[in-house]
C-alpha cells in the first residue's frame, strides 16, 4: 500500500526549518528521507496504523515545532 504525505498548512509564525512549503507531497516509501525528522517522528506511527489496516482519528497531523506547526495530510495512494 502506498502512502502519500502532503503539507497542507503552516500555522506557525516561522517558515519551516527544513524548507517544506504548503503543497509539498511525498511518497512515504521512496521519499521519506526528504521529510523533516521531527515531522516523521509524529507521522511514522500514524502511517504504520494505516498500512496495517487501522483507522486514524484524523488524516491530518502536526509537526512538533511550535514555531512552524506544519500540518500534514496522510492518505492511501493508488498504486
Amino acid at each position: 500500500m502506498k502512502i502519500k504525505i502532503t503539507l497542507v498548512e503552516q500555522k506557525g509564525r516561522c517558515p519551516c526549518h527544513r524548507g517544506h512549503k504548503v503543497g509539498d507531497t511525498f511518497d512515504f516509501d521512496t521519499e521519506r528521507g526528504k521529510i523533516c525528522p521531527m515531522a516523521m517522528h509524529v507521522l511514522f506511527p500514524m502511517i504504520d496504523i494505516l498500512r496495517y489496516g487501522g483507522k486514524l482519528p484524523s488524516d491530518r497531523f502536526c509537526c512538533p515545532d511550535v514555531d512552524t506547526i506544519n500540518v500534514f495530510k496522510i492518505e492511501k495512494a493508488e498504486e
